[in-house]
């Protein structure tokens, strides 16, 4: 039975899983509808709590407008992730409360504290910035990464630490072994298509490549991969909307379809590969949610460019990614160590199936 405190803590980081993803999928909604300087100060909105003090002080001028919409908008993704970061903070102190009881986390709470304080800061350089692709596209990254931490953590506390012995037959171990190493190949392959992603969004890059497959009716086209690639281009720049030139937006775009050519070609490697672990239900398991939402990102993104780019799909293009992501980790997570399946325990009892 799972003591009460991994219980807490466990529901506490599914609760900040999903806050998390909401954060994220809003995120991207606030820059797809060019909100991300409806606020153009941090962390209030024209110097008020909410846009309705900053209305009610006549906020706002010629130069920068306060558009309530926009406004709001920005300031909502704001709550929500002062909200998931009071609840990391609220699941730091419990895990420091039963830090020694049997099971408790130790370091993945504090590197959530670190990570959602090192958010706090991309989030204020984000406006003080103007959305800089650089630190928007870090902002997006690192937000993926708190959730990833927080779903690991619900992963590591589902059950009780056990002491049991893992014993397998020669040729599962070694299915076992590159199922493994294929997992965290397609694992980094995501990670990179995921920055691509985020790059390619950041720069409004989408629209590169207005056509599938081809690319401006060509298999490949002028592209500036030089200046598509420049991570810094100094401040005092409004980057909303984007300021690059069609060749540059089109070597980005191009990058971005390559990347997703790779990581597909991993991911569905590792799920094979995980398939096979016949003993790992749990691998199996997660291997199918790899490749369904594998299939339902790569539908997405191609009806998103033949739809002509509307903002549902290309908000749901990233919630896809965030849920690839999710699945992939599971993956990993399923396939460490070496699960039993014949032999014995430590105490001379035998052991027989597979882990669940």
């Amino acid at each position: 039975m799972i003591p009460s405190h991994r219980q807490w803590l466990r529901r506490l980081a599914l609760s900040g899983v999903v806050l998390g993803l909401a954060v994220v999928v809003f995120g991207a909604y606030v820059r797809l509808t060019y909100a991300g300087l409806g606020c153009p100060d941090w962390p209030g909105c024209f110097g008020h709590v909410t846009p309705l003090g900053a209305q009610a002080a006549d906020a706002g001028t010629a130069e920068v407008p306060l558009e309530m919409g926009k406004a709001w908008r920005e300031m909502i993704h704001r709550y929500a992730a002062s909200a998931l970061g009071l609840l990391i903070v609220v699941q730091l102190g419990l895990a420091w409360k039963w830090r020694k009881e049997r099971g408790a986390p130790r370091w993945l709470p504090r590197v959530l504290l670190a990570m959602v304080l090192f958010q706090g800061l991309l989030g204020a350089l984000t406006v003080t910035w103007k959305v800089k692709p650089l630190v928007v596209t870090s902002h997006l990254v690192f937000g993926l990464t708190t959730v990833s931490l927080l779903w690991w953590l619900w992963l590591s506390l589902r059950r009780a630490p056990s002491a049991a012995a893992a014993v397998l037959a020669p040729g599962d171990t070694a299915r076992h072994v590159w199922a493994r190493r294929a997992a965290v190949v397609g694992l980094l392959a995501l990670i990179v298509q995921i920055v691509l992603g985020g790059w390619t969004s950041t720069n409004y890059a989408a629209v590169g490549c207005p056509d599938f497959p081809t690319c401006q009716q060509q298999w490949w086209p002028q592209a500036d991969f030089r200046e598509g690639f420049v991570l810094w281009r100094g401040l005092g720049t409004n980057y909303e909307g984007g300021v690059l030139d069609y060749p540059a937006r089109i070597a980005i775009h191009l990058t971005h379809r390559l990347g997703a050519i790779v990581a597909t070609a991993a991911l569905l490697l590792a799920a094979v590969l995980a398939l096979r672990c016949r003993y790992s239900r749990g691998a199996r398991r997660a291997a199918m949610a790899v490749v369904a939402a594998l299939l339902l990102q790569l539908c997405i993104g191609i009806f998103m460019v033949w739809q002509g780019f509307p903002l549902s799909l290309a908000t749901a293009h990233n919630a896809g990614a965030a849920l690839l992501l999710l699945a992939t980790l599971a993956l990993n997570h399923s396939l460490r160590g070496l699960p039993t399946l014949t032999g014995s325990s430590p105490t001379g009892v035998p052991t027989h199936g597979a882990h669940p």
